[in-house]
C-alpha cells in the first residue's frame, strides 16, 4: 500500500516509519525545520522496541497538493494537531475530492471525523485513536516514542454500515499489525474516541498546568481524585450526548493509566516548548458540550481556567 501521513510529528512519524520498515510505501508531510531535516538527513525514530533511521519521502503541503495524484495513495492517515485540521481541509478539499482513499483521523478530541466527513463524505471517513503512546519530536528529524502504541480504527460514526466499511478498517488494521502495531478494527469508533477523550481531557490540561507526567497524576492521592473527577464529567457529557459509554468506563480508564508507563502528554510538551495548546480539542471542547447539554463540569472548568490564565500559555 501507499500511505500518506499528513503531519509527520511524533505520532505520524512513529506509525509511518513502522509501515516503511516492512516495505510499505510512505509519504510524509511536514514543515519547517523538521521537514528540512527529513529531506536532508532522513528520519530517526527511537522506541524501546523499534528504531528507524533512514531516508523518507517527505514533502510540504504545496508539493503534495500541487504535484501528487490523490489516487496514488491507498490510505490517508491524518495526524495533525486538531486545531490545524480545519485549515488543512480547506486548502486540500479540491485535491481530496479527486481521490478515493479512506481518510483516517488519529487526532485528539471528538470533532475531527465530522470535519473530515464534510469534505470527503461519510463513506471515506474513518475514526482512529492511538492509545498507550507518547511520541514527541525531540529535535528536527528526530522522534522519541514510548508505550505500546496501540491503534483502534473504524468507520465513523457508530452504526455506519457501508458495504466496504468493515473490510477497509480490518485491512488497514492488518497492515498495521504486520508493522508491529497492535491494531483493532471496530464498529464502535465513536464510543472508543470518547473513551480516549476521557483520558485526554483529564490528563492533558492538568499535566500541562502542573508539569507532571501521567503516572504522577494518577498515582498521587491529591491529584488522582481530580483526574477521576474530570473523567466522570466527560462521561456524563458523553452519555447526555447519546454516546454509548458504559458504567465502568471511568474505573477502567483509571486502571489503564495506572498500568501504563509514565509519559509526558502532548500538551505538557507543547507548553514546555512554547507551542500553542490544543485546549479547544480537550477541556474547551468538553465545556462547550457540557453547556449545550446542561451538564455541570466544574473540575474541568477550573483546570481549564487556571491553564488559560498562565502567562506563558498560548491557546491554539
Amino acid at each position: 500500500m501507499h500511505w500518506l501521513i499528513v503531519g509527520a510529528g511524533g505520532i505520524g512519524s512513529t506509525y509511518g516509519t513502522r509501515l516503511a520498515a516492512i516495505g510499505e510505501t510512505v509519504t510524509f508531510t511536514a514543515r519547517g525545520a523538521h521537514l528540512a531535516a527529513m529531506q536532508e538527513r532522513g528520519l530517526r525514530v527511537e522506541h524501546p522496541t523499534f528504531t528507524f533511521e533512514g531516508p523518507v519521502d517527505a514533502i510540504d503541503d504545496a508539493a503534495l497538493l500541487g504535484g501528487r495524484d490523490p489516487d496514488a495513495f491507498d490510505a490517508i492517515l491524518v495526524t495533525l494537531k486538531t486545531h490545524a485540521l480545519p485549515g488543512w481541509l480547506a486548502g486540500a478539499s479540491a485535491w481530496l475530492a479527486r481521490g478515493t482513499a479512506p481518510v483516517v483521523s488519529l487526532q485528539n478530541g471528538v470533532d475531527a471525523e465530522a470535519w473530515i466527513a464534510e469534505v470527503v463524505g461519510g463513506a471515506r471517513t474513518f475514526g482512529g485513536l492511538a492509545v498507550e503512546v507518547g511520541a514527541h519530536v525531540e529535535a528536527p528529524g528526530h522522534v522519541v516514542a514510548r508505550g505500546d502504541a496501540r491503534v483502534v480504527l473504524g468507520p465513523w460514526p457508530d452504526g455506519r454500515r457501508g458495504e466496504a466499511d468493515p473490510y477497509v478498517a480490518q485491512d488497514l488494521a492488518d497492515v498495521l499489525e504486520r508493522a508491529g502495531v497492535p491494531a483493532t478494527a471496530t464498529q464502535r469508533i465513536e464510543t472508543e474516541l470518547w473513551r480516549k477523550w476521557m483520558i485526554n481531557v483529564a490528563l492533558n490540561p492538568l499535566s500541562a498546568l502542573l508539569d507532571l507526567e501521567t503516572r504522577a497524576l494518577v498515582d498521587d492521592p491529591a491529584y488522582a481524585p481530580v483526574v477521576e473527577g474530570i473523567m466522570r464529567e466527560v462521561h456524563a457529557v458523553g452519555v447526555a450526548s447519546g454516546v454509548a459509554l458504559g458504567e465502568d468506563d471511568v474505573a477502567s480508564r483509571m486502571a489503564l493509566m495506572r498500568g501504563f508507563e509514565a509519559i509526558r502528554t502532548s500538551m505538557q510538551v507543547d507548553r514546555a516548548q512554547g507551542r500553542p495548546l490544543e485546549l479547544e480539542a480537550m477541556s474547551g471542547g468538553l465545556l462547550a458540550r457540557a453547556a449545550a447539554q446542561g451538564v455541570p463540569a466544574p473540575t474541568t472548568a477550573l483546570v481549564d481556567a487556571l491553564l488559560r490564565r498562565a502567562p506563558d500559555v498560548v491557546v491554539a
